[in-house]
């Protein structure tokens, strides 16, 4: 399990430096590198289910969970930043572990550009959402996702971590100078979207994390299912 989670953090970060170093071709063909990056990911889901160490329970719940992540962004689409995407993907990785939060994280980038629109910022918004579920799903078992405070900040410094990688894609494509100027002004005027973003982290965990995760945890007891990735 060890291994499989460093081999998802260095395909991760490949799958980032392409899109730092290649963005003219990200940007011609992001749907391509979008799907291509979701069965990557699923890779080692499909390999667990065919070797039967993984259940068809346990696909149907990270489609579900991926599809409320995914839905759940679009009614809050006339409140620029503020979802609970970012909330269903920490809870539901902290529950579940880092290879689930990794696919929910991703998955639901890609299910709500569907109806909000899919474009060259889709690849980033799903390694940015991946990689915060994966890494909610690391530290699970430690004391920062034990206690809610944690579990705020932590929710509150993803949201503007989120925005900050966000902005790497204008940056990178070619929408400006390539300077550390630039870079810090798009960051500077994307503060309160950032802002948005992780006060409404904050709020969404503070009120459903526990209920979510206790009840993500009582389907894992009884039913036996994500005993490897948690």
């Amino acid at each position: 399990m060890a291994n499989e989670k460093g081999i998802t953090i260095i395909g991760v970060a490949i799958f980032f430096l392409l899109l730092v170093f290649f963005p003219k071709f990200i940007v011609q063909h992001y749907l391509l590198i979008s799907i291509l990056f979701i069965i990557a990911i699923l890779l080692p889901s499909i390999i667990r289910f065919s070797r039967k160490s993984m259940t068809s329970r346990e696909m149907v719940m990270l489609a579900v969970l991926a599809a409320i992540a995914g839905v759940s962004r679009v009614p809050f689409a006339a409140l620029p930043s503020v979802q609970p995407t970012t909330f269903v993907i920490i809870a539901s990785a902290i529950a579940l572990g880092p290879q689930s939060g990794l696919v929910i994280g991703a998955s639901a980038a890609l299910i709500s550009n569907m109806v909000l629109g899919q474009g060259p910022w889709t690849p980033w918004q799903m390694v940015c959402w991946g990689m915060a579920g994966f890494i909610a799903g690391l530290l699970a078992n430690t004391f920062f996702m034990k206690h809610m405070a944690w579990r705020l900040i932590y929710g509150f410094i993803v949201g503007f971590i989120f925005g900050w990688v966000m902005n790497m894609w204008i940056f990178f494509s070619g929408f400006g100078d390539l300077t550390l100027e630039t870079f810090v002004l798009l960051n500077t005027q994307s503060f309160l979207f950032d802002l948005a973003h992780a006060l409404s982290n904050v709020f969404f965990l503070f009120l459903f994390s526990m209920i979510w995760i206790k009840t993500l945890n009582r389907f894992k007891e009884k039913y036996g299912v994500f005993q490897e990735d948690g």
